[in-house]
């Protein structure tokens, strides 16, 4: 599908779409848990629906109403034996361990960028936790046999903050008096989101600056209710939108969260924007804006807006994190680089270092998506301030995490034209 965004000023105000990122968490944590939990503002993207079939073919009853979902469960007991977590690199690093809380051989697969990802970890880790376990040469299907048992264990926290996730969250469900502990944890932010879930769902961890996790007396999930809240990642295309093209206001952000995407208003700030944060809404308006410096280590996701904000600033942007792109639904790094270049933005990269060249006019242009949800949304907003309109091809590569994207640039005033619209999901 193509769509294309012509330049023009945005003024308005939209609701954040809710977050991916505790939409799955909360869809696993009502899986582990014994009897219904209803799911308040549910996140509806491919992601989120591949967590949710998973979590059905793991024995939970999903039932789906207007405004919740009700999850009704008595722990993990797989009703199939193979689940798909579709694209999602959450959903597979995350209901992998879960899983293996199972006597039952299961086969898991994925497909689109999962497919091409490396899962080797796996395979080295969950051996250790009595965890039977095979890829395919480090890929995908990886087949499985637990029942898990878990352990004092040292994992490599550089690999993948989402697997850790997993860990905890099958540990919540079994462990009693043993310790993760981690080394070189990319990423904390989102730990801190799962554990904050976990604590919502009644369990407890102990933890020393993200190095050490305890786990004390046997503990057990509580079926409970649930709210999403707005989701940070896909806010920080609306945000950056906000700030190079007009005014916008954001409702449904929490400030407080433990999102890691939420440093978005720090590159805002730094950046030269008008900024009103409240406490569930934030308010961005156009100024001048001049080149910023910024670690994106820990919110890697955040690369695509940043060089949409960048592109726009007088100035070489220099942004850290780039080691953290290659196995994303792109190589985002490389990825960024082709397709703002053919809109006239030169990016250089260096090792872990990205420096984007703004302030030179971004160019009209056909671009693609590469099949990668947060490209499409970060070419949509440079389209914004471009001298002619910017075509994106395979733009319903958005339907990963955010649907309602095109239509939400649109509410603020967006001028988006929609090509081929069959495969695109309301």
């Amino acid at each position: 599908m193509q769509v294309t965004i012509s330049p023009g000023a945005i003024s308005g105000t939209v609701t954040a779409n809710p977050s991916k990122s505790a939409m799955q968490r909360a869809v696993a944590a009502a899986l582990l848990s014994n009897g219904t939990s209803i799911i308040r503002n549910p996140g509806l993207s491919n992601d989120c629906l591949a967590a949710l079939d998973v979590a059905g073919k793991l024995g939970a009853e999903i039932k789906r109403n207007e405004d919740h979902i009700e999850i009704t469960s008595k722990g993990v007991q797989p009703v199939s034996p193979e689940i798909n977590c579709g694209e999602s690199g959450l959903g597979i690093r995350m209901f992998t361990p879960i899983a293996a809380l199972s006597e039952k051989a299961i086969t898991i697969n994925g497909h689109g960028s999962l497919t091409v990802r490396p899962m080797d970890f796996f395979e080295e880790v969950l051996p250790q936790l009595d965890v039977k376990c095979a890829t395919r040469e480090g890929r995908l299907p990886l087949n499985i046999q637990g029942p898990l048992q878990p352990k004092n264990i040292t994992i490599d926290g550089s690999l993948s903050s989402q697997f850790l996730t997993g860990l905890l969250m099958a540990y919540g469900a079994a462990a009693e008096d043993v310790t993760i502990t981690v080394k070189d944890l990319k990423s904390k932010p989102y730990i801190a989101l799962t554990l904050q879930l976990m604590q919502q769902f009644g369990v407890q961890v102990t933890e020393e600056q993200y190095e050490k996790f305890h786990f004390g007396k046997r503990q057990s999930y509580k079926a409970g209710e649930y709210t999403v809240e707005g989701d940070w990642s896909g806010a920080a295309f609306l945000l950056v939108a906000a700030a190079v093209a007009g005014k916008a206001e954001v409702h449904h952000l929490n400030t407080q969260s433990a999102q890691s995407d939420k440093a978005i208003l720090e590159a805002l700030e730094k950046a030269g924007a008008g900024l009103l944060p409240g406490v569930f809404t934030v308010i961005v308006e156009k100024q001048k804006l001049q080149a910023f410096d910024f670690d994106a280590t820990d919110c890697p996701d955040l690369f695509p807006p940043l060089v949409a904000l960048a592109a726009n600033c007088e100035g070489t942007t220099k942004i850290i994190g780039v080691n953290r792109l290659a196995h994303k639904e792109s190589d985002r790094g490389k990825t960024l680089q082709e397709e703002f270049g053919k809109m006239g933005i030169v990016i250089d990269l260096h090792g872990d270092e990205m420096l984007v060249h703004g302030g030179t006019g971004i160019k009209g242009a056909v671009v693609s998506s590469h099949n990668d949800h947060r490209i499409a949304m970060a070419c949509a907003v440079a389209a914004l301030t471009a001298d002619a309109p910017v075509v994106i091809e395979d733009a319903e590569a958005i339907n990963k995490s955010y649907p309602e994207f095109y239509d939400h640039l649109e509410k603020l005033g967006g001028i988006v034209k929609k090509q081929g619209t069959a495969s695109l999901t309301h």
